[in-house]
């Protein structure tokens, strides 16, 4: 399945991809607002391609942009039926990517920021096949409850978050860490003092460490 758009960089070693790195945009967005981020991490991995996809959907609170699914309403059971569908989407969309570049099953990583992170995190836990690490930027755990019934594999979760944030507030990474810690799912976490809603150096340089180790082992 291809996403409307889906921007790839390297690898920077120039030679076949030995992993995939998957970058999920935030809402209203879409996937050159990420793909920046692959020439850094890729010293880290000179071997993975990235690739940013849109978002399945337009964003339908304005013209441009493309999102995850709705967040019009924030009723939780809406939520969960939501990144559920995106689930479905972004599975599929993982599995297409893995044949193009004749990659094995795990060789792959899911990174997200914001919408990008909730859904991550919600479609890599549950995946048969999992990925060797999510890092969640800025995001949240959407369905907690579903999680205990649902998990396929402890897979390494990273955390980061800005203490600042006030679209997604912090406290929902430290939310997310509790419930993920509950259910056996190992976690790190970042938080960055002074950052609001983004993405800074600190983040950058332990996503790159976090991604490094989990391909190494």
């Amino acid at each position: 399945m291809e996403s409307p758009a889906s921007p790839s960089w390297g690898p920077a070693s120039k030679g076949a991809p030995r992993q995939l790195v998957i970058l999920c945009h935030g809402v209203g967005a879409d996937g050159h607002d990420l793909i920046d981020l692959a020439p850094y991490w890729g010293h880290a991995l000179p071997d993975a391609v990235f690739v940013a996809p849109d978002g399945p959907e337009p964003f339908d609170m304005a013209p441009v942009g493309r999102q995850w699914f709705p967040i019009g309403d924030l009723d939780p059971v809406k939520l969960g039926g939501g990144v559920r569908r995106a689930a479905t989407w972004l599975d599929a969309f993982i599995d297409q990517q893995l044949l193009k570049y004749s990659l094995p099953a795990t060789a792959y990583a899911l990174m997200g920021f914001s919408q990008g992170a909730m859904t991550a995190l919600f479609t890599g836990l549950r995946r048969p096949h999992p990925p060797r690490a999510i890092l969640a930027f800025s995001g949240a755990l959407i369905d907690p409850e579903s999680l205990p019934a649902e998990l396929q594999h402890p897979v390494p979760v990273l955390l980061a978050h800005g203490e600042m944030d006030g679209v997604v507030p912090a406290f929902r990474s430290r939310d997310a860490a509790k419930a993920l810690g509950q259910a056996g799912v190992p976690v790190e976490t970042v938080f960055s003092a002074k950052l609001e809603h983004g993405i800074d150096d600190i983040m950058l340089t332990a996503g790159a460490l976090f991604l490094q180790k989990a391909f190494a082992s």
